[in-house]
């Protein structure tokens, strides 16, 4: 079971909401099914950390949300989807993309990423769909989604993320920070929120050196009265099903699929297909009776 957390609170006076996660575990889950290479496990882990906690502010059990970075750099796409409860699953297009160390020894998520857009997506209720997108500020993610919120959505938050590569390639400790203000907020509450801001950097070395998600709301409220909401498990959830995958198939239509079965026969190879969930770990196969026996339905 994950023990990747988020820790929800509000300032006692109403001027902001905080979010803090630990996100160890989940990214330890995607660098396990995706087999990413340093950089792109940099970079997944903070699209997935982001993820979580954007999801668990939608309105509504059912709500999902689509984060998406599309870059022109080595690493491609990256696709995070989220639910109501924060649990979070991704990809990136080239789990392989990777990049000599910056100067500072830290890894270069930009330098993969390259320009390009962040997209969110919002499927809340019966509603049309929400759609944002923004062009990519930095490519470092968290200040490309402090952008999203202050452009796309008008509310000013602090974001700050990070993800710690352990010389084994696992994630050694990941999560963020978001901050977020609400209406008519107290000014000496945002001086104090801006002076906080500067010692939130290194977060994932903070998770590293053992402190928790209500040290590093301390940092992030110092000097802030506030109460805690609570503190919600989250994790690396697929909800991948053949019947989903079966769906998949039937949409390619019936004559694409014996093209399909086709080619395997030439090439003398067993009559059956084998589809791999692009954000786990799962793989589904069909026979060629399966398959077509699908469109007799």
């Amino acid at each position: 079971m994950s023990s990747s957390k988020i820790l929800r609170a509000m300032t006692r006076d109403g001027s902001a909401r905080a979010y803090v996660i630990n996100s160890t575990d989940i990214v330890n889950r995607a660098i396990s099914i995706h087999k990413t290479a340093p950089t792109a496990s940099a970079l997944l882990g903070r699209a997935l950390t982001a993820g979580s906690v954007m999801g668990c502010m939608l309105p509504e059990n059912g709500d999902t949300l689509t984060l998406a970075i599309r870059g022109n750099g080595i690493a491609g796409t990256t696709l995070v989807s989220a639910d109501y409860f924060g649990n979070v699953r991704g990809y990136v297009a080239n789990p392989m993309a990777d990049a000599p160390v910056r100067a500072d020894g830290k890894l270069d998520v930009s330098g993969i990423v390259g320009g390009g857009l962040l997209s969110v997506m919002k499927d809340v209720g019966d509603e049309v769909p929400y759609n944002g997108s923004i062009e990519l500020v930095s490519g470092e993610i968290a200040e490309d989604i402090a952008q999203y919120y202050a452009i796309s959505e008008q509310i000013p938050t602090l974001c700050a993320l990070g993800v710690l590569i352990d010389t084994d390639f696992s994630c050694k400790a990941s999560g963020g920070v978001f901050v977020q203000l609400l209406p008519f907020p107290d000014e000496s509450i945002i001086g104090k929120l801006e002076e906080n801001a500067k010692n939130l950097s290194n977060i994932s070395t903070k998770f590293a050196q053992g402190l928790s998600n209500e040290d590093i709301l301390k940092i992030a409220l110092d000097g802030i009265e506030y109460d805690l909401f609570d503190e919600i498990e989250v994790d690396y959830k697929c909800d991948c099903c053949r019947d989903r995958t079966a769906r998949a198939l039937i949409s390619l239509g019936k004559s694409e699929l014996e093209k399909l079965f086709a080619e395997l026969e030439a090439e003398g190879k067993e009559q059956r297909l084998e589809l791999e969930c692009q954000f786990c770990d799962k793989v589904y196969t069909f026979t060629r009776d399966e398959a077509l026996a699908l469109f007799n339905d």
